[in-house]
């Protein structure tokens, strides 16, 4: 079978090149030996579903125990645990009969009627006729809601703590996006209690998977060489790296991209770093499952909560230590990277400012006609900006009530305006500026770099700070003319105060002022 990349569920070494998922997590097999219940947690599609389902393999693949994969994404939607319960035991029963375990079809719903009780006496009778430890890895176990999960984990506990008087499954793996923590905010959200014996507390460690190093994605793109020949340059492989940060799926996917679609399986062709830039703007363009089912939690008000301070660099705003900072690492949205919160990889620095301007791109198209480029693909940005004053002064209070994050707006409504204007013709690469309240961007089109700076005046020292971070970032881009847009939220302030144009010249370069 030929193999390939893959971006569609669980991987397997018969189908797909991959990266040796057991060495992923190397603290697993001591957890299992001494028999402890622990979580593993990591984002959406890092492998999770994959590495459990190899750990199943190898474990049964031994002499020592019997392991389990048991999915319980389909009980997700029955909060009550009357009938969460039993559906969970129909879960477990079912991954048994489809195992190669022995007495596989011995657990069935037990005869009691007690939903309390149903998963902890089924498993202890099930348990007891095994001739060797058994072990369960439940998958999708934060998709459990209110009741249905508290009473699962609460019967997990009573079973846990009655050890080794009473048989009962030797090690238990919950896995999921998030860590057990979140689950506690959930059921605390519900003002459900969780009693003095909190069925939480059995939980040992929680495990996450890391991203990809550079010498794994060397390795997984060097199984397609080796199969056919094909060559990734140096500079791919770095760019890859450099882009997603080793996140697996945007690994997978921008060689699926390259090879399948631009490509179009000629494997002749070397990969090169301008192909993989392709293969990126692709997969953004596309908005593909991954990247529309992630950003989807850009809604949510707790991710609003961490992300807006991010996108207008104030992390002051920002606990590192709080819940949502804490949901939002483990939804694989945001990292912490030199002390500083940033989004988890360049790739997605673009995605979430594409996915929450979106809708302003899509009405832009028929307010704007992006004219401002000549057929020497020159951007005469003074000219586009000065469009933008016109367009804010007209438009900026009917349109920043169209977004949730109405603090950022002023932001990411220039930005969808940029993004019309080049869109097909040109780049935006934006640095979040973390601690400095600000947003760097850099407008590549054709050959030419234009630098912006975005700031919202919070004090009167804004320009000159402005002036100087930009003189800083126009330096490491080699440019002489930059654009400092800072935006006055004071709505006492009369337009003609807040729309203005200054050009200053500091160190050398030319620097425009843009009120708006």
């Amino acid at each position: 079978m030929e193999k390939y990349f893959n971006i569609a569920g669980p991987c397997n070494e018969k189908s797909h090149y991959m990266v040796p998922v057991l060495k992923r997590i190397k603290a697993i097999d001591r957890l299992v030996r001494q028999g402890h219940y622990f979580v593993i947690h990591a984002p959406r599609q890092t492998g999770k579903t994959t590495l459990i389902k190899a750990l199943v393999n190898h474990y049964n693949s031994e002499a020592n125990y019997y392991a389990l994969y048991c999915s319980l994404e389909s009980v997700q939607v029955f909060t009550e645990p009357e009938r969460g319960i039993p559906e969970i035991s129909d879960n477990i029963r079912l991954a048994l009969k489809y195992s190669n375990l022995p007495h596989n079809l011995e657990f069935v719903k037990t005869t009691t009627q007690n939903y309390s009780t149903q998963i902890s006496e089924g498993l202890r009778d099930y348990c007891s006729i095994l001739d060797k430890p058994l072990i369960i890895f439940f998958d999708e176990i934060d998709g459990l809601q209110n009741g249905t999960l508290v009473t699962f984990l609460r019967q997990l506990r009573d079973s846990y703590i009655s050890r080794p008087e009473i048989t009962f499954v030797h090690c238990i793996a919950l896995v999921g996006m998030r860590n057990i923590r979140d689950y506690r905010s959930k059921i605390r959200d519900t003002q459900q209690t969780l009693g003095s014996a909190s069925p939480f507390n059995i939980i040992s460690e929680a495990l996450t998977i890391k991203n990809f190093l550079f010498s794994d994605i060397e390795s997984l793109y060097l199984q397609h060489t080796q199969a056919t020949g094909q060559v990734f340059e140096k500079t791919a492989l770095e760019k890859v790296f450099e882009q997603t940060d080793g996140q697996p799926w945007l690994v997978n996917a921008i060689a699926r991209e390259i090879i399948q679609n631009i490509l179009e399986d000629d494997h002749a062709q070397k990969i090169t770093e301008e192909l993989v830039q392709q293969a990126i703007q692709n997969i953004i363009l596309r908005r593909d499952t991954h990247i529309d089912s992630l950003f989807d939690k850009l809604k949510e008000p707790r991710v609003r909560k961490i992300i807006e301070p991010i996108i207008l660099g104030k992390p002051n705003e920002i606990s590192i230590s709080s819940d949502d900072t804490q949901y939002c690492m483990d939804l694989g949205l945001i990292k912490i990277f030199d002390g500083e919160i940033l989004p988890a990889n360049k790739i997605y620095n673009e995605v979430i400012i594409r996915t929450l301007s979106y809708d302003s791109q899509f009405e832009l198209i028929h307010k704007i006609k992006p004219d401002w480029v000549d057929d020497h693909c020159n951007i005469d940005m003074t000219r586009l900006i000065k469009g933008f004053q016109q367009f804010w002064r007209e438009n900026a209070d009917i349109w920043v009530e169209k977004y949730e994050y109405k603090e950022a707006a002023p932001h990411l409504i220039l930005q969808a305006f940029l993004q019309r204007v080049i869109n097909g013709g040109g780049t935006i690469l934006r640095e979040y500026a973390s601690g400095r309240e600000r947003m760097d961007l850099c407008v590549i089109f054709g050959n030419n770099k234009y630098p912006i700076e975005l700031k919202i005046r919070y004090s009167k020292s804004v320009v000159q700070e402005g002036i100087e971070q930009l003189a800083n970032y126009m330096t490491t881009l080699g440019e002489a003319t930059g654009w400092l847009v800072i935006f006055d939220r004071d709505t006492a302030k009369k337009w003609d105060e807040k729309i203005f144009w200054v050009t200053e010249n500091y160190e050398g370069k030319t620097i425009h002022v843009v009120g708006c």
